[in-house]
């Protein structure tokens, strides 16, 4: 398994692209300079008025294969 810790901090505004069709995913940095894009739809749970904002954790598996995101702070 991998695991991945990065934050995110994107505007109500901006992620509702993906309600538009226009997003489907969001690229991200993680602590050591790994880019990865992801589903957007992974984010949802943490979606509120003010966008995304946080901590994340993301793993995934030896054939990098989703397994889960969570928000730790």
């Amino acid at each position: 398994m991998q695991t991945y810790y990065f934050s995110m901090f994107i505007s109500y505004q901006d992620f509702e692209l993906l309600y538009r069709g226009a997003v489907r995913n969001v690229q991200v940095t993680d602590d050591n300079g790994k880019t990865i894009r992801l589903p957007a739809v992974k984010f949802i749970p943490w979606l509120s008025r003010i966008g995304i904002r946080g901590r994340f954790k993301l793993t995934l598996g030896d054939d990098n294969k989703f397994i889960s995101l969570e928000k730790i702070s």
